[in-house]
């Protein structure tokens, strides 16, 4: 079998760099993604994400979805968002460690299945489900006990500067 050639470079003098370049886009043309709406509970919005729960009790799981339409990748953001975004993930993952003690955050960006641009904050275990492997696909998903979901999001809603 012959080694694939090397990548094309493709000349990047003419493309336009929206991180570097252009402005932030309204937020009110966003809206979340179905298969998000579906997954998660809504906890409140950060200056830029909208903060959501995993309906998934084996991990203590928080979603961040930046507020800005058509966009899946962190380098689509402008600067100042993918500033805000970075210091949101670090809030959320301090809030998260302090309310849900862990071994590890795994802290993720994939889009694989969902192609908006939303950021995984998950508080590992040794314990859990997964470990030390990832956590999708793992384990089914496990249904919060009742009222157990809406203490998580109650906490949250007083630990984390939501609007």
């Amino acid at each position: 079998m012959q080694a694939a050639g090397p990548v094309p470079v493709v000349a990047m003098a003419a493309m336009p760099l929206p991180g570097l370049h252009g402005s932030m886009t309204s937020a009110s043309d966003w809206s979340l993604h179905p298969q998000l709406q579906e997954d998660t509970a809504a906890v409140g919005d950060l200056p830029l994400s909208r903060l959501l729960v995993a309906r998934d009790a084996n991990y203590p799981w928080l979603l961040l979805v930046p507020r800005r339409p058509a966009v899946s990748e962190i380098i689509d953001l402008v600067d100042a968002d993918q500033a805000q975004l970075f210091a949101e993930i670090a809030q959320a993952s301090r809030a998260l460690k302090a309310i849900a003690p862990c071994d590890k955050l795994n802290v993720a960006a994939l889009g694989n299945v969902v192609p908006q641009l939303h950021v995984h904050v998950i508080a590992r275990r040794t314990g859990d489900a997964a470990w030390p492997k990832p956590v999708w696909g793992a384990a089914p998903p496990k249904a919060y006990a009742p009222d157990e979901l809406g203490r998580l999001i109650a906490t949250l809603r007083r630990v984390l500067p939501l609007a």
